[in-house]
């Protein structure tokens, strides 16, 4: 793919322009590390672009504390550029009631059910599904759902999704599939993560 330009032009009835602005469904999947990274790095560049971000961080611990989360909250207030709202089942939902308690299935849930109303409102124009491959692997929320769901989404909403173990159909309806894979990784050496690389 030399210079940006794509191998071969489809036979589909659409316009340079047409095509070239078509939403996308993006997949970071693999036993590597950077899947979360590469998909805030793209939240940072729609950011740039004055889009709307959401993020919705799935599975991780109200304690872990990734830099990008600060870093997006505080680029979204600027004003600057696009908004950014940011979400953590591990906190529990921002919009379900703190006396609520959810158990991890259950928050899994309702965390897609606001994903699907938010694609419904159009609200976000990126959307980061972080870790989001893990609750479709265990079965706790409906592969083909969201694969219908993504694929009947309207306007221009890009959504990216991040986790191993990306369910094959979920794969197959992608437009974009990044699969992470390790050569070498320090804790092969019993190097624990680290500041500023991990988080």
């Amino acid at each position: 793919m030399p210079q940006g330009q794509p191998v071969s032009v489809p036979d589909d009835g659409l316009t340079t322009r047409q095509r070239r602005n078509r939403p996308l469904l993006m997949v970071h999947t693999g036993i590597g590390k950077g899947k979360s990274t590469a998909a805030f790095g793209l939240a940072l560049r729609a950011w740039n672009q004055g889009w709307p971000v959401g993020v919705f961080q799935f599975v991780k611990s109200a304690k872990w504390k990734v830099g990008e989360e600060n870093a997006l909250k505080v680029l979204g207030a600027s004003g600057e550029g696009g908004s950014v709202v940011w979400h953590k089942m591990g906190e529990g939902w921002s919009w379900v009631q703190r006396d609520q308690q959810l158990d991890n299935e259950a928050a899994a849930r309702e965390g897609w059910e606001q994903v699907k109303r938010d694609l419904a409102a159009e609200t976000h124009r990126l959307y980061v599904l972080d870790e989001f491959a893990y609750p479709m692997h265990w079965g706790w929320v409906d592969t083909d759902e969201v694969v219908e769901v993504l694929r009947d989404r309207p306007g221009s909403q890009h959504v990216v999704i991040t986790g191993r173990n990306a369910p094959a159909s979920l794969l197959d309806a992608a437009d974009l599939v990044t699969d992470m894979s390790k050569v070498k990784h320090p804790m092969d050496a019993g190097q624990k993560g680290q500041r500023g690389i991990e988080w």
